[in-house]
């Protein structure tokens, strides 16, 4: 009976595996379809051709703006790494006034929606000469609560003995953060980064706010315009084609790193 329990819950497993599964294995395969195929669910294209990925590149500068939404995308997951990084030691491992209000208020501010601070983030960007430059897209996204959240719970769990034998070695705070804390907290970076680097990179609303040069597009918005803007000329299989080579470095790196995001998901006590 428990073989069988096994089975009837593996074959559970990967049903509901196909059925999360089958739209994005649909539109890979949509892309690879002649137009007329398309509204058809069946898997296998009669004649596998690459003419909406061609219709891609013709029509819009997606590499443009894939380099863009990697530079982008780059700086702001790795600013949001060292300082909430730092910020999350403080609130861990140091002892100061205040630290349990700061503490509170970075809690405070992940319950307020970014629709609510889009405004007075904007006047912001505008008085400081930000506007449709890449400042505008990378400094309001440097740092980040649920990373300073996360951050601040797996640096409690590391021994208080490891980080006073290196301060008897000499090591400083930031030293200590780096060459101590870090080499040991990669579960709790890799998944911070993962995440910062998701919402990011299919960030649409704040660089259609901020970016008006198709130049320096990120690859979302990019595709966006591309698929309502009529640049497609409604042909749904360039449009499923941008929409997958915009999927395509998301799933890349998460089936790299998913195993780090399930250990710090457990270490962190962050779950559910």
């Amino acid at each position: 009976m428990s073989k069988i329990n096994k089975i009837i819950g593996y074959l559970i497993l990967l049903l509901g595996a196909l059925t999360f599964l089958f739209p994005f294995i649909w539109m890979a395969s949509a892309t690879l379809k002649p137009e007329i195929e398309i509204t058809q669910l069946n898997l296998i294209p009669s004649k596998i051709t690459f003419e909406s990925y061609k219709s891609v590149f013709q029509k819009i500068p997606i590499i443009r703006a894939f380099i863009n939404s990697l530079f982008v995308t780059s700086a702001i997951t790795s600013s949001v790494l060292i300082f909430s990084s730092m910020v999350g030691y403080a609130l861990a491992r140091l002892r100061f006034k205040g630290q349990k209000v700061i503490f509170n208020l970075i809690l405070f501010t992940m319950m307020i929606p970014f629709q609510i601070t889009l405004i007075p983030t904007y006047i912001l960007i505008v008085k400081f000469g930000w506007v449709n430059t890449y400042q505008g897209l990378i400094v309001p996204g440097m740092i980040s609560a649920f990373a300073i959240v996360l951050f601040r719970q797996y640096f409690k769990s590391i021994p208080e003995d490891l980080l006073d034998a290196a301060r008897i070695d000499g090591c400083h705070e930031i030293s200590i953060l780096f060459r101590v804390i870090w080499p040991n907290s990669l579960p709790a970076l890799a998944t911070v980064g993962i995440i910062t680097f998701l919402t990011t990179w299919n960030e649409v609303l704040w660089p259609l706010i901020i970016i008006r040069d198709q130049q320096l597009m990120t690859m979302p918005q990019m595709v966006t315009l591309f698929s309502i803007g009529g640049s497609a000329e409604a042909q749904q299989g360039v449009i499923l084609a941008s929409a997958m080579l915009l999927a395509i470095p998301i799933v890349t790196l998460y089936l790299f790193f998913q195993r780090y995001i399930i250990e710090s998901m457990v270490s962190s006590g962050i779950k559910g």
